[in-house]
């Protein structure tokens, strides 16, 4: 299977340990040069090469031990994105409190932040479903 555009020399797949290479590379690449200094088209691809790179690895790296419960794994992104608790709220367009309020137990994710939590933070749709 081709996994480079011809056109654009863009890395189409990640289904091979040289593919899971070279994406690494490049997603190294933009993460030297800084968020800061990366254009939206570049933020795009760095986005979109992590999916391929993530998929990848959840394919051939599995983790041992998936958290029990949502807050969880909530915690878990946090931990391997190094997000705070304040930076994650904004990432997932809540507040502060309303995340700290998900993370103890004391609130239950509705619908609309079970979407974010998918779309943003990458937890699986069926993982927050079985354990929301």
């Amino acid at each position: 299977m081709e996994y480079y555009s011809k056109s654009t020399s863009m890395i189409l797949t990640v289904e091979t340990q040289n593919e899971y290479s070279e994406a690494m590379e490049v997603i190294e690449t933009y993460l030297a040069k800084g968020s800061s200094n990366l254009t939206e088209p570049d933020l795009a691809e760095l986005q979109r090469l992590s999916l391929l790179v993530e998929r990848y690895e959840e394919e051939h790296y599995p983790m041992p031990v998936e958290p029990a419960t949502l807050p969880e794994m909530i915690r878990l992104r946090m931990f391997q994105e190094n997000l705070k608790q304040r930076d994650t709220a904004k990432v997932l367009g809540i507040t502060e409190t309303r995340l700290s309020e998900v993370l103890t137990g004391k609130r239950k994710v509705n619908m609309d932040l079970a979407k974010r939590l998918h779309d943003k933070l990458h937890i699986r749709a069926e993982y927050i479903l079985k354990t929301a």
